[in-house]
């Protein structure tokens, strides 16, 4: 009967091991270059249909391993060589994608333009990408797991929800902003005997929530106008003040009000 060979002793002066996927699978025809602590190319290697690999070191030190395939996030890993051979595993993983759509809550349509942030468990962003013509968006070359997509637009509230990265296939989200309410008007001063109120100018008038939480304030201009942008749907209280203040409660749906005057009344007599 036929020998069977040993496989060879480990050489003294070497870097051997596995490259693999994040789920342990083996990758082969990974690339692995070893490179000087100065950035000078030692050797290279080709991982086998295993994913094992094996590189010569010119002698003891410190040098950097770098290994990269297709579809996988290349990576750096430091390893000190001594006499004895040096056993390295190397994890490489797979590049994930995103895409989806973004489109109105109220009806569905799509919005171009929309700015896509998608970041990792870690708060790091990912990457950027605006909606095309048609409100999709794709993403590619992303760290596969579960990630956050947060998405604003101009008019509407900016949103933020849970996805899921893929490594193999790219999924399809859909992520639907509501309008920004708005709201606006005139705050004017009660006219006396029938003439037209006049507008209050500098004005304060404060937007209150159901809370008791102040959201916004500002100033009426010259003509007597104010207006709160960006707002939730939701029940308010406005006030104006700079005659004896009004307050008068309101609630905002959809993309708000416009016109929502104010007239306050002639300041007492002494």
């Amino acid at each position: 009967t036929g020998t069977v060979a040993a496989a060879p002793a480990p050489s003294g002066s070497s870097i051997q091991g596995q490259v693999r996927n994040a789920d342990g699978t083996p990758v082969p025809q990974a690339v692995i270059t070893l490179i000087s602590a100065s950035g000078r190319q030692l050797g290279r290697a080709v991982a086998r249909p295993d994913g094992s690999y094996a590189l010569d070191t010119p002698g003891s030190g410190s040098y950097v391993l770098i290994a990269a395939a297709d579809g996988h996030q290349p990576q750096a890993t430091t390893v000190v060589s001594g006499e004895a051979a040096v056993h390295q595993d190397i994890l490489l993983p797979g590049t994930g994608s995103l895409t989806g759509t973004v489109v109105a809550a109220s009806d569905g349509r799509p919005l171009p333009g929309a700015t896509v942030v998608v970041s990792d468990a870690r708060g790091e962003v990912l990457g950027t990408v605006k909606t095309d013509d048609h409100g999709g968006f794709a993403l590619a070359e992303l760290t596969p797991g579960p990630s956050t997509a947060a998405v604003t637009a101009p008019g509407f509230r900016p949103a933020a929800m849970p996805v899921e990265v893929g490594a193999t296939v790219p999924t399809g989200t859909r992520i639907a902003l509501d309008p920004a309410a708005r709201l606006s008007g005139t705050v004017r001063a009660a006219g006396a005997d029938g003439e037209d109120a006049p507008p209050v100018r500098d004005a304060l008038v404060t937007l209150v929530d159901a809370a008791g939480t102040v959201v916004a304030s500002t100033l009426t201009g010259a003509d007597g106008r104010y207006e709160f942008t960006d707002l939730d749907s939701g029940p308010y209280t406005l006030t104006a003040s700079g005659y004896p203040p009004v307050a008068g409660r309101l609630t905002l749906s959809g993309e708000g009000a416009d016109g929502h005057d104010i007239t306050l009344a002639h300041p007492p007599a002494d």
